[in-house]
């Protein structure tokens, strides 16, 4: 089956690493960032083939230290809700 969804290099975009829910190791590429109430966020999207696909972004909550960085999921819903319409509104 072919994938039709739009997609662009991800060579000039920050990546990372997580693991899905399945136990597999998906490569996500930074696609935006912002802040609210003094804490820092990333939209990301999945990379496939070296392309980022477009039909998903993900939202993480970010911690910077210096170069580097870690994100975590937002596993409250109420709070994944209110940090997705807040980016919305940006």
């Amino acid at each position: 089956m072919e994938n039709n969804t739009p997609a662009y290099e991800s060579g000039e975009y920050v990546t990372f690493h997580v693991t899905a829910r399945d136990g597999r190791d998906v490569e996500m590429a930074v696609v935006d960032e912002f802040d609210i109430e003094n804490r820092h966020y990333v939209v990301s999207c999945v990379v496939e083939n070296d392309e980022i696909r477009t039909d998903g972004q993900y939202i993480y909550r970010c911690h910077v230290q210096g170069d580097d960085f870690t994100v975590e999921p937002i596993l409250d819903p109420k709070e994944f809700e209110w940090i997705s319409r807040a980016y919305m509104k940006l």
